[in-house]
């Protein structure tokens, strides 16, 4: 017979809940260093974390949303640098 309820029902959706927080702003942070660098890289990899985040329901979905945009500016810029420059890299 148990008298109280237990304190924590349910420890994974907490521990799930942060490791989605973690991938919100893991794809903010790639996306806007994708812009810089490596944008053929860190552009589709923000854009899955950003969705993975988003489908694991984060509390940051501001920053998943952020990361999602800037992973497809990152692939906008790499088009527009590819075709200006005729490579596949691009300098400033």
């Amino acid at each position: 017979m148990q008298l109280t309820a237990p304190a924590n029902p349910r420890p994974e959706t907490r521990t799930r809940t942060r490791d989605a927080d973690g991938m919100a702003v893991a794809s903010f942070i790639l996306g806007l260093l994708g812009l810089l660098v490596l944008n053929l890289f860190l552009g589709p990899i923000a854009i899955i974390l950003a969705l993975v985040s988003l489908w694991r329901g984060t509390v940051r979905k501001g920053r998943a949303y952020l990361g999602l945009a800037l992973g497809v500016a990152d692939l906008a810029v790499l088009a527009i640098a590819v075709e200006a420059s005729n490579t596949i890299s691009w300098s400033l």
